[in-house]
């Protein structure tokens, strides 16, 4: 859960970073992973559903 965490606050930071010095690609990077973060985030959120439901059935 860190892991997702850690992709979006090191995509706020590019971003920032890339909005600062005018660098384009830095500010897409940025985008990137926080676009990354949020997915594994929702994997996880996803796959946590998942296992409660075969829990619930033992």
């Amino acid at each position: 859960m860190a892991d997702e965490k850690f992709d979006k606050a090191k995509g706020r930071a590019k971003e920032a970073t890339g909005d600062l010095t005018g660098d384009r690609d830095m500010q897409r990077e940025g985008k990137v992973d926080r676009a990354s973060g949020g997915m594994k985030e929702k994997l996880n959120e996803a796959a946590d559903k998942v296992k409660g439901m075969f829990r619930r059935d033992h």
